[in-house]
This record gives C-alpha cells, sequence and structure tokens, in this order.
C-alpha cells in the first residue's frame, strides 16, 4: 500500500514539475512588452479621438525602423515619413512628410491631430502591446496597439 502512495506522489510531483517547466517567466509569455522599433504600430487613439478608418485607405500607424532612425506609416490618409531619435526612454520626431491626398472630414482632422501629436512627443511607454506616446507634461498624446503581420 505504501509503494502505491509512493508512485502517486512521485506521478503527482513529477507532474507539477513538467507543469511548471512549461512555464518560462523570462520569456514574458503574453506579458512580454513588443519593442518599440521594427513593431507596426497601429493608432487607436490621439488625445481623446477614437482612430478612424476609411475601405479606401490604410489604417493610421506607424514603424520605427531602428537600422536608420527612419519612420515610416500612414495618417489614416496620406503616406508618412521622416527621422525619429530615440535615448532611452526619450522620443523625437524630425520633420515628417507626408502625401498630399484629400480624404473625408473625419479623416483629415484624424490626421492633423496625430501630425500635431507627433511634434509634441518627448517620450514612450510600451506595456505589453500597448504603445503610448507621452508629451512633456506626462499627458498621453497618442495610443497604438502592435499588429503582427502574416
Amino acid at each position: 500500500m505504501k509503494q502505491k502512495y509512493s508512485l502517486a506522489a512521485l506521478l503527482v510531483g513529477t507532474l507539477a514539475l513538467a507543469g511548471c517547466a512549461g512555464f518560462d517567466a523570462t520569456s514574458g509569455g503574453d506579458n512580454a512588452n513588443e519593442p518599440l522599433e521594427n513593431t507596426y504600430w497601429k493608432l487607436v487613439l490621439v488625445g481623446e479621438r477614437q482612430a478612424v478608418t476609411i475601405d479606401e485607405a490604410r489604417e493610421a500607424h506607424l514603424v520605427l525602423h531602428s537600422e536608420d532612425a527612419h519612420l515610416s506609416g500612414s495618417t489614416g490618409c496620406n503616406r508618412m515619413m521622416g527621422d525619429y531619435e530615440r535615448d532611452g526612454d526619450r522620443l523625437t520626431f524630425g520633420q515628417l512628410a507626408t502625401t498630399m491626398m484629400a480624404c473625408p472630414g473625419e479623416v483629415m482632422e484624424l490626421e492633423r491631430e496625430f501630425l500635431d501629436a507627433l511634434g509634441d512627443i518627448t517620450s514612450w511607454q510600451v506595456e505589453g502591446e500597448n504603445l503610448t506616446l507621452v508629451g512633456e507634461e506626462g499627458e498621453a498624446l497618442a495610443r497604438f496597439e502592435a499588429v503582427h503581420l502574416q
């Protein structure tokens, strides 16, 4: 009888260890932060304004390319490109260039607010799959979510 309990305890212990071995706290699992650079960041909010997407246009997004400190993306209407500077949690954007297409009023308003916000960014925070671009006063100017392209 003692042997049955010992075997059962050994089996339970082995399963418990196997379960723990499957969990790697260093990999972060679902809690891992996306990298700021080389990630496709979809715009969710600019200030309090919800990002809008129209059928004929790309969603508003940005990608910070680390190899040449270059930004590319879309305002939701026009393509944008430019340079950025990153020093730790400090982030600033140089002059940005955009194409010059016209879009419906709500999308053009979002574009203007998005570009204005990028000009006022001083720092950034990534939590999981969410990026917040922060202004000088510590206020959230724009929020994004990571999109994994396939």
